[in-house]
This record gives structure tokens, C-alpha cells and sequence, in this order.
């Protein structure tokens, strides 16, 4: 942990202190954070958690000042930052105390190039030529992106530009970084890399670090002194990991704790802080209830999407399909293609991952599956039809997409317009569509906010929002890309198990889904099979527990092993796959029997 530092009379000095703060937006009749107590010392590394809406991002922007300055609201209590109040500042005093780098790294980006993006504040600051030049540079090598200086913001992955945006805040040496959702949008490798990047600046620059984030196991490949938990606008735990793990208290908010734990739990082992359950590195256990769950009859029966797959009759046929961006008509050069000779297909009624690094050609793919890119070579087939002559809108009643960004699918300025624009556009009446959006929005977690404008959602919401306007047009076949980004465990299990019951909504029509997802959790219990995509070639297409525990696999496609898969390495069990598939199976079961 880290070193504690000290003022002058021995007290601790606190880089964040909030004593019975609260904040209200004046578009809203509740404050959105209520009684905040919270204190956080220099040097400090504490990761916040809860579920969407809980006050998070609130939080976030009280603290660098855009709450304060860019939206209206109005707060009460005490609240220092480096031991000046923000609401007195001006949000450059502010800036030169506390870095934000935001979940949207593209909404970031103010340069054309990464040295340009690096050096906004310092250029901003008048810094001269020789001096910004070696600053940049310095930056850059703290990230390791010495080497990508001269490329354009569009020809970064999602990791580099998360770099960039980190280099580009410790231009000005700030002493607290505030990282929001920074694994949203990151394949499992890079999210990986960026939170041992965040651990290297918290040990080897000092820097305080507060980390807002969904993804908990993920969240904790690096150690934290604290985990803070919010819900209702409220901190209902402020503890270390080992005692908020060995609680009911994340369970009980909705966040979804390290699937080892959860197996542990399963085959009736007690967690207590004493077993110190914070990583497997750490995790003390006896392994012998473990082998008995594991080796219990039924073992390997079931899982995600066990109905449907390899047996199933194909509804969705991508064959040979090669793209290279520029080009028009005949093969690309393999160095050169976005896409190369990839084949694959999706049965009636299953539930599909595409995974693999950024920029593999997943999104690329999924654009010529409707329509939006047409390819150098190869055929898309649906339901045994090629629709090579569809045209977009025909693919549309048929094929659903549903955008990683939420902002590049939002039309209508009101979440009840957005949601009906769809039905309204197809003629349906007033009545019907009323009924059609309800329903979606409470099925996304979304219907008390009916009559709201998009604009007061978070990003996690209008992913939600986006997802429901879907939902709404009752499609055969639906593309989802990174479905959960964002979204915490609570809403995408709510929204996902609805979209599992729909095999036979509308007239007997199967629904099947492809997902393009980062998230290893999600591939797990949801989708018995995985497409993989590296370099723009289909390497493998495989059952996704087996997937997981592939090391050649996940190191070429960038992915993550399970921590599932190591926890039976650890125990002695022998048949680590049988026992993912255990878990998975188990999981479903325990979700039929809550669903309402």
C-alpha cells in the first residue's frame, strides 16, 4: 500500500475531503448526492463503485469542477480540494490540482495528431517550443507512447488513446488523476495494461489516485488502499477490499464481485476478510469443498446458449468475407485488409460473441452485415438468402445494429421520442407505440426517466436508451456492440435475460444475437460459442469456456483468461474447462429461478 503523507503537525494530509456534502442539478427535484462523507489522504488509491445512477459521475464532476461550472445546480456542506474549496475556483485553478480522464477518450481529444493532443495544457500555458517538445516527450514515455507521437487520434486503438489522454493530463503535473470508467471501452489486454499503468503512477510518481469503475475484478488486477460504495447518492461502505468482499454488501447494490468468489460461494465456502479474497494472489482457501461442487453429477450440463450453436440451423452465414478500407472491388493484400477471407455463422436462436483486440475488424464486419459497407469478396446469407441486393432498410427489418457510441444513434432530443422514432417512422399508431416504448424502457432500466431529455443521462443511460429503441421494432437478428460498456451488472443482466426470452416473440421467429464485446464475463454466461477476430483473420471459432482457458488464443486475440480457470488451477481440479462450464451452468440456473 501506499506510503501515507503527513503535515506539519503529524496530521494526515488530505488531497479530497467532503463532510456532509451534497449536490442537486436544478433540472432535477432530488439532489443526486446526499450527506457525503469522505476523506482522501495523499498518495492515496481508492476505486469507487455502484450501480448506474448511484451519484458516481456526480461525484466526479464535483470534484474537477464541472459541476460546479458547466452544469447548474447548487450543493451545500464542506468540500476541499488540496485543501481549497472548488466552488471558489475557476476551473483552471482546478485543473492544475485534479486530472480527469474520461470514459469517452474520444470525447477527449482536442489535437490531430497524439504530441498535439499531449500538449494542449502546456500550449495552452505558453510553454516554449523546446521546452514543450521535451515535456511531451516525457509524458509520452511515462505511457509508453513514445513511439506513436506522430499518429492521428483515428489510427490509435482504444488503449493508446487512453494513454494519450493520461499523458496529456500529467502535462501539468497535477497531484490527483480521477479515472472514469476507464475500462469501458478497452479489450480485456489493454484494460489490463491500463490499470498497471495507473498503479505505476500511483507507486513511482505519488500521484493520488480515485478510479470510478464497473468492472471490479478487473479493477483490482492492481491493489487499492480503500473501495468506497455508492448507492442512492449515498456511501453506504467505505472499506478495504478484503472486508467489502467478505460482505453481502456489493451483492446487495448490484455489483457483480470477482467470479472466483462467486464460485467459491457456490460450493459453500465461507469468504471472510481473513482469507484475504481481494485477488487470487492473495486468496487462502481449502480447496476440498471446491473439488467436491465441481465433480457433483450434471457438472458440465447446461450453459449459455446451450439450445442453439453449432446444431442449430444457421440463420446468419458470413462466408469468405474480405474489405480493405479505400479499395473497390477485388482482393486486398492480407498485410492490408481489414478484413481477410472470414467465414463463420449464427443459428437460429443463438447468442454469439465476436471478440478480439481493437481494431481486428469486428466493427468493420458488422458494418457489412448491414449494409453499410459492401465487401471486396465474399457473401452474407440470411435465413439461406444471400441479400447481396438488399438494400439498408430491407437489411434493416430483418437485422438490428446497435452502436458502440451511443451518441452516434440518438436523433430526438426527448428518451420517449428516440424510443417511439422507429414505430413512428413505420406508421405504427400512437396507442401501440406508447405501449412498445414502455415497455423497453422498463426493461432497460429506463421508464422513470420517460419524459426526461437525453440530455441528463449518463453515458451508461443512453447506452440503455439506444438498446431500447431497438427493442421496440422487434427485430430477427440484432448486432450489439459492447452491449455492457458502462452499464453495471444489474441492468445488462435485466436487459439481457429479456432479450434470452424472446426465441419465440413475434409470430414463432427466433431472435438471435450477435454480441461485440470486450467483456469476458458477459461472453461466459451468455453465449455458448465465440467468433475470434485478429488482424482481421477469423482464427478461431470456438465454445467460449474453452476459449478462456487458451493461452495461445488469448494472448494472439488480446483477450483475458478467466480467473474461473485459475481458480481451479490453483485448486488441483482436474478438468479446469468442465468446471467453467460448472460455474456457467450453475449461474443460469440461479438466474431462471430470480427471474420475475
Amino acid at each position: 500500500m501506499s506510503e501515507r503523507k503527513s503535515g506539519p503537525s503529524g496530521a494526515p494530509d488530505f488531497a479530497l475531503q467532503l463532510k456532509n456534502f451534497s449536490f442537486q442539478y436544478t433540472a432535477q427535484v432530488e439532489p443526486t448526492l446526499y450527506g457525503i462523507d469522505l476523506s482522501v489522504k495523499k498518495g492515496e488509491k481508492i476505486l469507487i463503485l455502484g450501480p448506474s445512477g448511484s451519484g458516481k459521475s456526480t461525484l466526479i464532476h464535483c470534484i474537477n469542477g464541472l459541476a460546479f461550472h458547466a452544469y447548474k445546480g447548487r450543493s451545500s456542506g464542506v468540500f476541499t480540494l488540496l485543501g481549497r474549496d472548488p466552488r471558489k475556483l475557476d476551473i483552471f485553478e482546478i485543473s492544475k490540482r485534479a486530472g480527469t480522464v474520461l470514459q469517452d477518450t474520444d470525447g477527449q481529444f482536442v489535437g490531430l495528431s497524439a504530441a498535439e493532443d499531449i500538449a494542449f495544457a502546456a500550449e495552452n500555458d505558453c510553454v516554449p517550443p523546446a521546452e514543450l517538445r521535451r515535456r511531451v516527450e516525457a509524458a509520452a514515455a511515462q505511457v509508453g507512447m513514445s513511439g506513436h507521437l506522430a499518429k492521428a487520434p483515428q489510427d490509435l486503438s482504444g488503449g493508446q488513446k487512453q494513454r494519450v489522454s493520461i499523458a496529456g493530463v500529467l502535462m501539468d503535473e497535477v497531484d490527483l488523476l480521477l479515472f472514469d470508467e476507464p475500462l469501458a471501452n478497452l479489450e480485456p489486454a489493454a484494460g489490463k495494461e491500463t490499470i498497471e499503468l495507473i498503479d505505476l503512477l500511483h507507486k513511482e510518481r505519488g500521484k493520488t489516485i480515485v478510479i470510478v469503475e464497473h468492472r471490479l475484478e478487473d479493477a483490482l488486477h492492481r491493489p487499492v488502499d480503500r473501495i468506497v460504495l455508492f448507492d442512492g447518492g449515498r456511501v453506504i461502505a467505505d472499506l478495504p477490499p478484503a472486508e467489502l468482499l467478505a460482505s453481502d454488501l456489493l451483492r446487495k447494490a448490484g455489483i457483480r464481485e470477482p467470479l472466483y468468489l462467486g464460485a467459491l460461494r457456490y460450493a459453500g465456502v465461507e469468504i471472510k476478510a481473513s482469507v484475504k479474497p481481494q485477488s487470487l494472489e492473495t486468496l487462502t482457501f481449502d480447496p476440498a469443498p471446491l473439488k467436491k461442487w465441481a465433480g457433483e453429477a450434471g457438472s458440465a450440463a447446461g450453459g449459455a446458449g446451450s439450445a442453439a450453436g453449432e446444431e442449430a440451423e444457421p440463420l446468419l452465414e458470413i462466408r469468405n468475407i474480405s474489405f480493405s478500407y479505400g479499395r473497390s472491388g477485388g482482393e486486398a493484400e492480407n498485410a492490408e485488409a481489414a478484413l481477410y477471407r472470414v467465414s463463420f455463422s449464427v443459428g437460429k436462436g443463438e447468442c454469439m460473441s465476436l471478440v478480439g483486440e481493437n481494431g481486428a475488424g469486428k466493427s468493420t464486419l458488422a458494418k457489412i452485415i448491414c449494409g453499410f459497407l459492401k465487401p471486396d469478396l465474399g457473401s452474407v446469407f440470411f435465413d439461406g438468402t444471400d441479400i447481396a441486393g438488399f438494400s439498408i432498410m430491407e437489411r434493416a427489418e430483418r437485422i438490428a445494429y446497435v452502436m458502440q457510441n451511443p451518441n452516434q444513434m440518438i436523433s430526438c432530443p426527448m428518451i420517449f421520442d428516440e424510443t417511439a422514432l422507429g414505430l413512428r417512422t413505420r406508421g405504427v399508431g400512437e396507442g401501440e407505440t406508447k405501449d412498445r416504448v414502455y415497455e423497453a424502457l422498463m426493461i432497460c432500466g429506463l421508464y422513470p426517466f420517460r419524459n426526461w431529455p437525453v440530455s441528463a443521462l449518463s453515458y451508461g443511460q443512453k447506452k440503455r436508451l439506444t438498446i431500447a429503441a431497438i427493442l421496440v421494432l422487434n427485430p430477427r437478428f440484432i448486432i450489439m456492440d459492447e452491449p455492457t460498456a458502462g452499464q453495471d451488472y444489474r441492468h445488462y443482466t435485466e436487459f439481457m435475460e429479456f432479450l434470452r426470452g424472446l426465441n419465440n416473440h413475434g409470430g414463432g421467429r427466433e431472435l438471435a444475437m450477435l454480441l461485440i464485446t470486450h467483456d469476458m464475463h458477459l461472453m461466459l454466461e451468455y453465449t455458448r460459442r465465440a467468433a475470434v477476430l485478429s488482424a482481421g483473420k477469423c482464427i478461431a471459432v470456438k465454445e467460449s469456456a474453452e476459449l478462456l482457458s487458451d493461452d495461445e488464443l488469448i494472448e494472439k486475440a488480446r483477450l483475458k483468461r478467466t480467473s474461473l480457470y485459475d481458480l481451479a488451477l490453483i485448486a488441483g481440479l482436474p478438468d479446469p474447462r468442465a468446471f467453467i462450464r460448472r460455474f456457467i451452468a450453475h449461474e443460469e440456473i440461479l438466474r431462471k429461478r430470480t427471474a420475475p
